[in-house]
């Protein structure tokens, strides 16, 4: 009887050992094929090999510029000289508002500016699959009284205030986020831009009233686009401020008071001042463009009575008079034509005057906006919006483990 009970035990021990053995060679499978911990789920197969193509370590630093008016969303990495390039551009699925900056709770748009993403702002636990947390309102924000919180970047494709990206989309942008936090680096930065900052589409918001805001944007994005490398960021004056360092130690930055002495690297600063006058030469000319060519249809419009049409159906029976009238239609164009550039001729374009320029210091990256709290998803609220507030996520977790030790930032200047 003894050696028959023993017998079972020692089958029922195997049996159990070997349960338990597959259901932890399953676990790991799962993760392997996506299916474990979402926020420790590997850069899928695609991105893997682009890194490797382009010679980017899996764990080097990370950039993000975001682009409202084309909703793309755009990773850089760090190469090995220290440049950034860019790895992948991604299409964002959903954002809210218009173009411009968030000024208040509830106005329902996304910000505009430049924030820096913590460990700490990671969520793993997102109502909206993954997410992290923009820090808004940054120093920037505060100093114009501005009102917010909980502004994300997140899945889901749903946004109220964000900038919602898929499921699959903000995997691939955690993932890096978290391996470039395991790799060392303490922030990275987002730009959050209203439009690609180019001469051209500056032209097309000149009488915009967020457009000297957005002079101060293109300046940062200038410095990025000059030295390849994300601009150190500060805030005094109510203004951000690029790449700069204080002439004296021990002064501090107040972001609401008078800014103190700056220097800037004096290649850096040349390279920055020439682009701006370049792009506020082209952008004086494409205004004046405009301008002539408003002109000329107004001029039109007035030899033609306002430019009314008729269409064929409305065409009076041919009299002589209005043959007389079409004949002589040209040449009236043309005298319009001639009267325009006889009253602009003279009209040269002043020298240009270089926008005032915002000098930056370095500062160590710190997050702004309060961490999330935590808040529980059933399967509807994923679908179906709350109303009220426009905080997209008011979820938030522990820092995320995965993310490792970030090490200890050096002192904020005051």
């Amino acid at each position: 009887m003894k050696a028959v009970t023993s017998r079972f035990r020692t089958k029922w021990f195997k049996t159990a050992s070997v349960l338990l053995v597959a259901g932890f060679l399953a676990a790991c499978q799962a993760d392997e094929l996506g299916y474990g911990p979402k926020h420790l789920r590997p850069v899928s197969g695609g991105l893997k090999a682009k890194m490797e193509r382009m010679n980017l370590a899996a764990e080097s630093p990370i950039m993000i510029r975001i682009y409202k008016e084309d909703s793309e969303l755009e990773v850089w990495k760090e190469a090995k000289d220290g440049k950034f390039k860019l790895l992948d551009t991604f299409e964002i699925c959903s954002w809210s508002g218009e173009l411009g900056p968030k000024k208040k709770e509830g106005d329902r748009q996304a910000p505009e500016g430049f924030y820096e993403i913590t460990p700490s702002l990671m969520n793993p636990n997102s109502n909206y699959h993954l997410a992290f947390n923009m820090g808004y309102p940054n120093k920037f924000d505060r100093a114009h009284g501005r009102t917010g919180s909980h502004l994300m970047v997140h899945g889901a494709c749903s946004s109220r205030g964000c900038y919602a990206m898929t499921d699959p989309q903000i995997q691939d942008i955690y993932a890096l986020a978290r391996d470039s936090f395991r790799g060392g680096q303490r922030s990275f930065q987002v730009q959050a831009l209203p439009f690609r900052m180019t001469a051209e589409n500056m032209a097309r918001f000149v009488d915009n009233e967020n457009y000297d805001f957005w002079k101060m944007l293109k300046r940062g994005s200038d410095h990025f686009e000059i030295t390849k490398r994300p601009p150190q960021i500060a805030v005094c004056d109510k203004h951000y401020i690029f790449d700069a360092t204080k002439l004296v130690e021990g002064v501090p930055f107040n972001a609401v008071g008078k800014c103190p002495e700056l220097d800037v690297p004096d290649s850096v600063e040349r390279a920055v001042l020439a682009k701006e006058k370049r792009d506020e030469e082209k952008i004086r000319q494409i205004v004046a463009s405009n301008e002539r060519a408003e002109k000329r249809k107004e001029a039109i419009a007035s030899i033609f009575g306002g430019g009314a049409q008729t269409t064929e159906s409305e065409t009076p029976e041919t009299d002589p008079a209005s043959e007389t009238a079409t004949a002589t239609a040209a040449d009236a164009a043309k005298a319009a034509d001639t009267a325009i550039a006889s009253a602009t001729a003279d009209a040269k374009p002043e020298a240009g005057v270089v926008a005032e320029t915002v000098n930056a210091t370095p500062i160590p990256a710190t997050a702004f906006a309060a961490q999330e709290k935590p808040a529980e998803s059933g399967f509807f609220s994923r679908w179906i919006p709350s109303f009220g507030s426009d905080d997209e996520e008011t979820a938030t977790s522990e820092p995320d483990p995965a993310l490792g030790e970030a090490p200890p930032p050096a002192a904020k200047p005051e």
